[in-house]
């Protein structure tokens, strides 16, 4: 499976990385997340400078695209340059966003009559785009989510995995990356918020003994 994290200017190290950490777990399986941006560079809201593993143009062609946040997403949300190269396709990609990559979602039309999630700093600019915004961390449909706050970068991962792998396989990849002690509540907390909103095909999730 091939995921596009897009990644602009300004970017939120947490949204972009935690994402591509995670499908990249599954590597062996014939996953992987390449960071992509619209230029060859591009340089975080911390001064973290990286390279592009792909184009934007990239997420036409992959199956899972997730667009990351960061603190020039409005300015992105105007180049008219950049947007014109998103040409994504919610009948065959599963699409998602962290934060104010919801922004982006929206000025897409891609999110139309659906709510969505977002953080607090992004949220009137949501709201004047026409979407109306929840006070909850994760919100999907059909092919189509946004999660909001920076941890909540599991929650999409997660999902996007489940659809395509099942949660069996989200659930290794969760307990993972989960924090020692913790492993068997984070999982089942983060599969839990996901779950009103997968197919009931995709929910296959046996708990694992106790191996914190």
């Amino acid at each position: 499976m091939r995921v596009a994290v897009l990644t602009f200017d300004g970017f939120n190290e947490l949204d972009s990385f935690i994402a591509s950490a995670l499908f990249n777990r599954l590597r062996e399986q014939g996953w992987q997340a390449q960071i992509t941006c619209p230029s060859a560079q591009v340089t975080s809201m911390n001064g973290v400078r990286v390279e592009a593993q792909q184009p934007l143009e990239f997420a036409r062609e992959a199956e899972v695209v997730l667009f990351g946040s960061g603190i020039k997403t409005r300015e992105v949300a105007q180049d008219e340059s950049i947007l014109e190269r998103l040409q994504l396709d919610p009948r065959r990609q599963l699409i998602g966003a962290q934060c104010s990559g919801t922004l982006l979602m929206a000025k897409l039309g891609l999110l139309q009559t659906l709510p969505a999630c977002t953080d607090l700093t992004t949220k009137p600019w949501v709201v004047e785009a026409g979407v109306e915004v929840l006070n909850q961390p994760f919100f999907a449909r059909d092919n189509l989510a946004t999660a909001g706050g920076c941890l909540a970068a599991p929650y999409l991962a997660a999902w996007a995995i489940t659809r395509l792998a099942g949660e069996q396989v989200s659930a290794e990849v969760l307990h993972y990356v989960a924090p020692v002690g913790e492993k068997q509540v984070f999982v089942e907390r983060a599969l839990n918020v996901i779950r009103p909103y997968l197919p009931v095909s995709c929910l296959l999730y046996t708990s694992p003994s106790p191996r914190d």
